[in-house]
């Protein structure tokens, strides 16, 4: 069972940067392919970046393309979701999540472990 604990959430202006980070614990973190998904008030979850296990395959959704970077460190098992030229509607709660297996999926639905979320709030 692998738990998984965002932080690094917070009130930025618009154009600001945030990192948000997930450590992982109870598992191999290496045999996890990572994801953050995002949920904004009264709208469905949705699709942020994911990576696969080997750090080197990652994809992004078209809407934070060239802002948005996820990275991992499998010695310290975390997994980070650098934001940069952020928006009001970047606002929302951002999951981080893990899957075994290779694919790095962009559903949701495919992920097994979910952490607690982390607020992210974009000011204009």
């Amino acid at each position: 069972q692998v738990q998984l604990v965002e932080s690094g959430g917070g009130l930025v202006q618009a154009g600001g940067s945030l990192r948000l980070s997930c450590a992982a614990s109870g598992g191999t973190f290496s045999s996890y392919s990572m994801g953050w998904f995002r949920q904004a008030a009264g709208k469905g979850r949705e699709f942020v970046a994911s990576i696969r296990r080997n750090g080197v395959t990652t994809y992004n959704a078209d809407s934070v393309k060239g802002r948005f970077a996820i990275s991992r460190d499998n010695a310290k098992n975390t997994v980070y979701l650098q934001m940069n030229s952020l928006k009001p509607e970047d606002t929302a709660v951002y999951y981080c999540a893990g899957r075994l297996g290779v694919s790095a999926s962009t559903i949701s639905a495919d992920y097994d472990y979910w952490g607690q979320g982390t607020q992210v709030t974009v000011s204009s």
